[in-house]
């Protein structure tokens, strides 16, 4: 059994670092009070960027393109958010077909271009991230195997990502404004808030986030643009709602729902379990997922002006 887990929690690390930080920015735009549901869309963004630019230069810049492929990602992912922001801020569009126009728009661009580019619609990375064993740290017993063997640089950078986040929420008074936002948009506008300029910084910092999960799960995981996020980006939104929107509950939340993800994907490959029937484990996530959702929506903590269009003039 510990050898089982020693061999599963490499890979449920990694699946669980762009759900991550793809939660993070639905966090952001949510607390400010514009429901995303276009993470996925904004994450298949990031993959075709991702992907893209880094198989573009990597023969040319080997060292340096995987970073300079997430760099990209991360900025068209806030590019592209702006449709939605002027979508949801400016015209007070209804906010849930907004989001599934962005998934649509996203999933007909990229593969168009793909297309363009590559004939097939496929894009594919020759380096990706590749693994490293942190000295000193990796010594440590149980805890150095798990965490500090055969990782991955961009696991720390998005729990990093992680600490500044909470810290950036909590601590400061950009995000005392932001959540401000979110739950009494007129008070905040009483007290000198710009509601329109702050939602439109959530919702571009949830696209650059997004489009760096969808980068990094190309670099660590994937390999390739095929034309589709394999629903990860429905899967960190409903993260988000599990963790309560906040920070170290979706840390939980994605660590559950990616370790879950990863026995399904792995299964055929260990023993004890290829013995299960492969149709139970691959849709285990996504039951446990809708069980999750039902059992946590009694105690929800969401903003309570989430979803609702800010119009200066109305009280």
């Amino acid at each position: 059994m510990v050898d089982l887990i020693y061999q599963l929690f490499p890979y449920a690390i990694a699946f669980t670092i762009p759900l991550l930080i793809t939660s993070l920015g639905g966090l952001f735009s949510e607390r400010s009070g514009v429901i995303n549901i276009g993470l996925e869309g904004l994450m298949l963004m990031g993959m075709f960027v991702g992907a893209y630019v880094i198989s573009s230069i990597e023969s040319t810049y080997p060292g340096t393109a995987v970073w300079i492929g997430l760099l990209a990602a991360a900025f068209f992912g806030a590019l592209f958010a702006l449709l939605h922001a002027f979508a949801c801020v400016t015209l007070n569009a209804n906010q849930v077909i907004s989001g599934i126009a962005i998934n649509m728009i996203a999933s007909a661009i990229t593969v168009y271009l793909a297309r363009f580019f590559t004939g097939s619609g496929n894009l594919q990375i020759i380096r990706g991230m590749p693994r490293i064993t942190i000295p000193f740290l990796s010594d440590i017993p149980v805890l150095g195997r798990l965490f500090f063997t055969q990782t991955y640089a961009t696991t720390w950078l998005i729990l990093l990502v992680l600490v500044l986040a909470t810290f950036l929420l909590y601590k400061t008074r950009f995000g005392l404004r932001l959540r401000a936002c979110g739950e009494h948009p007129h008070a905040a506008d009483s007290a000198g808030v710009n509601v329109y300029l702050m939602r439109y910084m959530a919702v571009m910092i949830s696209g650059a986030c997004a489009g760096l999960g969808g980068a990094t799960f190309i670099v660590t995981l994937s390999g390739e643009f095929n034309g589709t996020a394999a629903g990860l980006g429905f899967l960190a939104l409903a993260a988000l709602i599990f963790g309560q929107w906040k920070p170290w509950g979706i840390l939980g939340a994605t660590f559950f729902f990616g370790f879950a993800s990863t026995v399904a994907n792995v299964s055929q490959v260990i023993p004890v379990l290829a013995q299960i029937p492969g149709i139970y484990l691959k849709t285990f996530p996504y039951v446990i997922t809708l069980l999750a959702l039902i059992l946590s929506s009694k105690s929800s903590q969401a903003p309570k002006a989430i979803g609702e269009p800010y119009d200066k003039g109305k009280r």
